[in-house]
């Protein structure tokens, strides 16, 4: 399991992964630096000099931030917006934003599109293929795909036929 949180991560999974409304952007910011410090690096590293070690999550923080395309100058208080006053969309890129501190090769995302506006949900998409582009594997659920995404559909489609796929496979 330490082998698949070293090499991945979730950004946003409602029930697994979720921000906390109470807290600052600036506060999950630090949390997340604090932790992948802590957790996510090697023994070695925690044996650096105080100074370095805060560089050092800085630069992984502020990289992360720039990755997600999260803008803290133009949320309504800067760093200091609470969560719960954050947009769909800003909150998703603050999401990215945490997972991608760890510099995960894979990063997960749910319910991607859920709540977007056409304008915002294109947006959402040109930021994850930016991150997918960057060389990050991005595994995204939707309600619906953009165009030229690879699309993975599993279970049954209700709306589709599953009556005809249930009596194929003799269950019906």
């Amino acid at each position: 399991m330490a082998a698949v949180r070293r090499m991945s991560a979730l950004a946003h999974v409602p029930g697994v992964a979720e921000l906390d409304p109470a807290l600052t952007v600036a506060e999950h910011l630090r949390e997340r630096a604090l932790l992948q410090r802590r957790f996510g690096g090697s023994l070695r590293a925690l044996l650096r000099p105080r100074a370095e070690r805060a560089a050092q999550a800085r630069a992984r923080t502020d990289a992360a931030v720039a990755a997600a395309g999260l803008d803290l100058a133009a949320l309504p208080k800067g760093a200091r917006t609470a969560v719960r006053d954050l947009g769909r969309l800003e909150a998703l890129r603050l999401s990215l934003a945490l997972a991608l501190i760890g510099r995960p090769r894979l990063v997960a995302v749910d319910d991607t599109d859920l709540k977007l506006s056409p304008a915002e949900r294109d947006r959402a998409w040109a930021l994850l293929r930016s991150v997918a582009a960057a060389g990050t594997t991005v595994l995204a659920v939707c309600a619906e795909a953009p165009e030229g995404a690879v699309v993975v559909r599993t279970g049954l489609d209700l709306r589709k036929g599953a009556a005809d796929a249930l009596a194929q496979t003799g269950r019906a």
